[in-house]
């Protein structure tokens, strides 16, 4: 309920967030404790709903309701963070992680596999190479993701910055297949959890990033 509430206090932050930037912040409140994440439903969610199929009503607290705790996280100006290895708790502003070497870089998974997300990557690739020895692999996170930046040409300034495309799959996220890690190796990716072992090898490391920060790494190496 604190968390809800607290996303809700500003109406306007609200009104201009996605509705994918959305349910990014809802799927990682799991991550910072709660045990659900809840955006009250409104003209843009209902809209981003009915253009895939559904008729969806509108989902409010109750006139009155009343909550255990309200916090208040002012985020202007924020220098983008990283989760480093071995949990999502564990934050640290980028710039404070100049000298950490990647093997490889995860740009999907359900957190951040999107248009919005690819966009966001691709704008960042564009006419940049991935750092040699980098292995980048991308992963829109459904068929129709990935027919829409295919439309957009967003694969191909994936590929020619030398990413690996795959389909529409958690990949490596869940320790799956396409990017498995060995020992020692780190990888900066934008899924959503960073346990011992999650991505590979129990001696492996990931951090969790943004798209434009896990793109960015794969250039910088």
């Amino acid at each position: 309920g604190a968390l809800y509430r607290a996303l809700e206090f500003d109406g306007a932050a609200i009104e201009a967030l996605s509705v994918e930037g959305r349910m990014t912040i809802a799927n990682m409140a799991i991550e910072a404790g709660g045990k659900a994440g809840l955006f009250a439903a409104d003209a843009k969610t209902l809209a981003y709903t009915a253009a895939r199929g559904r008729k969806d009503a509108p989902l409010s607290a109750d006139p009155g309701a009343t909550y255990e705790r309200e916090l208040t996280f002012d985020v202007s100006g924020m220098e983008p963070v990283v989760a480093c290895p071995h949990l999502p708790e564990n934050v640290k502003p980028v710039g404070e992680l100049k000298g950490v070497t990647l093997d490889q870089v995860v740009i999907g998974s359900c957190t951040n596999g999107r248009i919005s997300d690819m966009r966001e990557a691709a704008e960042v690739l564009k006419g940049r190479k991935v750092a040699k020895g980098v292995r980048c692999i991308v992963l829109p996170a459904t068929p129709g993701v990935w027919k829409e930046a295919l439309k957009e040409g967003l694969i191909e300034t994936f590929m020619e910055s030398g990413c690996i495309v795959g389909p529409a799959t958690c990949g490596p996220c869940l320790g799956g297949h396409m990017g498995i890690l060995a020992d020692g190796e780190r990888a900066s990716a934008t899924t959503h959890r960073n346990l011992r072992g999650r991505m590979g090898s129990l001696e492996s490391g990931v951090y969790l990033a943004s798209p434009a920060v896990a793109a960015a790494s794969a250039v910088a190496g």
